[in-house]
């Protein structure tokens, strides 16, 4: 019995991780907005209908249209990423990116899909700044290019559908297929700083955009619902950031983790939280 129990504690993560009770706690808020992405419930809610029914069924020009705005508004963030963001100090109220987020929104949702190339760029580099802000905020250090590309990530973190195999779709998943990208793209902003067509920053916007566009073109259709207009767009838009937000709370409060436990045991803590809370 006593060696049952001993058996038990060992395998126990916050036992092998090391993890204090604060930082458990953190880590399963994390799993929790890492494994279930929420903006799809909050944009129903909004427009009072499902989202990934509306999602689908976007004709084929406005899928095209959405994908190619995804990417550029990801080249935009990169290069914010890796020259504003790295050179700022202290970092603007987070209050203010919200409200100038929910404004471009008010225009998207009264005028619609034809200002999707202006608006979602300048909305993208708002949350991108609000993201920098909890990268801050969790002992990241921006002036190292990985740890700026690890804010950009955040947007193929949130982008996930109902249809995705959640073994291929979990967080360590997509961390595992952007890895060699991230890596090669600071590698060369290190060794060659930001170049503009770059094939190792090209890639990885286009990687981060594949995955970015899912949650675009919900939030595209939500505002393609008659009923949104100017107030509605202003509310998906708060939405949409909030959701990154929340996503780069999680991401960030793992890699604080990971720099204070390492990287195997912090992961060996998370599958077992994300056993526990039924999202494996």
């Amino acid at each position: 019995m006593a060696q049952d129990l001993v058996a038990q504690e060992q395998t126990t993560p916050a036992v092998i991780a090391g993890l204090s009770d604060e930082d458990r706690e953190a880590l399963r808020r994390a799993v929790i907005a890492l494994e279930r992405p929420s903006l799809v419930a909050r944009l129903a809610n909004i427009v009072g209908r499902p989202l990934e029914v509306l999602g689908h069924s976007l004709p084929a020009p406005v899928r095209d249209a959405v994908s190619s705005a995804a990417e550029a508004a990801l080249r935009a963030s990169l290069r914010v990423a890796l020259t504003t963001l790295r050179k700022e100090g202290a970092p603007s109220p987070r209050a203010l990116h919200g409200t100038l987020a929910a404004a471009s929104g008010a225009i998207g949702g009264a005028l619609g899909l034809a200002t999707l190339p202006v608006e979602l760029p300048i909305s993208t580099t708002l949350m991108l700044r609000a993201i920098a802000e909890i990268a801050r905020q969790e002992g990241e250090d921006l002036a190292d290019p990985e740890a700026a590309l690890a804010c950009v990530q955040v947007f193929a973190l949130g982008g996930r559908s109902d249809a995705d195999n959640l073994a291929e779709s979990g967080y360590f998943a997509v961390r595992s297929a952007l890895a060699k990208s991230v890596s090669e793209a600071a590698r060369f902003v290190t060794e060659r700083g930001v170049a503009e067509g770059a094939p190792a920053l090209v890639r990885l916007a286009a990687q981060i955009a594949s995955r970015f566009g899912v949650v675009v073109s919900q939030k595209v259709a939500a505002q393609a619902v008659p009923v949104v207009g100017a107030i509605g767009g202003a509310a998906v838009n708060a939405a949409f950031m909030n959701h990154f937000q929340a996503i780069a709370r999680g991401h960030f409060t793992v890699r604080r983790l990971e720099r204070a436990y390492g990287k195997a045991p912090v992961q060996v803590a998370y599958d077992d939280l994300r056993r526990e809370e039924g999202l494996a």
